[in-house]
């Protein structure tokens, strides 16, 4: 093909573009790509925060509130221009506290909207009388923060390559952890604390092959990459350190299989 006659092929392209602007697509656009189902967001320990539900009169629950649960790990990632890990928690918590059934739960932690609505109700602009507010005192308040993020606590892994064929595989463990407490309303006093570690594990194989023919090079990759989802494992241990407050707290009896796991590693440091 000549410069002319690529000249030529580029111009009506463009012609061709310019009645076209909508491109390929047609005039009502195209069918946006959906792949999987909204599910529920649970981890392992939701079973155990839902089978607390005992029949109670609801006046008789505890009224609880959820104060800030903060990320105090101070880790960012720098990759994403963003934080390492979740600043949702005391969201989570308060889910968590939904998912037993067992206590009443009184908004605390945004009251921008509801103390607004009082004021319009002072001032005689809502349709409601301030004298019909009746708002619960919190028996408890949640608080609380994210206090570690460990990279790395162990890693392994190996490859091996032998003229241009091989492949390898390496893991890694890293931890997250939540100190929570629990205070009385009514004293301030510091009813309930706990301190909660879980470890998360992600794992990568590969596979390499390359060969030259001739003056080519041609390259064929494969390989996995399947890691535990970071914030699963922060949602994880939101839900233990909730379920430890409804029953060594509360004194809600233990499920089969509910048990915290609990470890001696670091005490065994103090008898070598």
């Amino acid at each position: 093909m000549t410069f002319r006659q690529a000249l030529l092929l580029a111009g009506a392209a463009c012609a061709l573009a310019a009645c076209q602007s909508t491109g390929p697509y047609p005039s009502e656009g195209v069918s946006p790509l959906f792949s999987f189902p909204v599910t529920s967001n649970e981890t392992p320990y939701s079973q155990c925060l839902s089978g607390l539900a005992t029949k109670v009169d609801a006046n008789n629950k505890p009224v609880f509130s959820v104060g800030e649960v903060a990320d105090k790990t101070g880790q960012i990632n720098y990759d994403d221009n963003g934080h390492a890990l979740t600043q949702g928690v005391s969201e989570m918590v308060i889910s968590a506290l939904y998912k037993t059934h067992m206590v009443r739960l009184v908004e605390r932690l945004d009251l921008r909207i509801p103390l607004a609505e009082m004021k319009l109700a002072e001032q005689r602009k809502l349709a409601r009388s301030i004298d019909e507010y009746k708002l619960p005192a919190s028996d408890f308040i949640v608080v609380g923060a994210l206090t570690e993020l460990n990279y790395n606590i162990t890693s392994g892994g190996a490859q091996l390559f032998i003229e241009g064929i091989g492949g390898g595989a390496r893991t890694v463990v890293i931890n997250v952890a939540l100190d929570m407490r629990v205070i009385n309303a009514r004293n301030f006093s510091v009813a309930y604390s706990t301190s909660l570690q879980k470890q998360i594990y992600g794992y990568e194989v590969e596979a390499n092959i390359f060969r030259f023919f001739g003056d080519r090079l041609v390259e064929f990759d494969a390989g996995q990459i399947q890691n535990e989802p970071l914030q699963l494992g922060v949602r994880s241990v939101v839900e233990m350190a909730t379920y430890q407050v409804m029953t060594e707290f509360l004194g809600l009896p233990v499920s089969g299989g509910c048990n915290l796991v609990k470890t001696d590693t670091m005490a065994n440091y103090l008898s070598k």
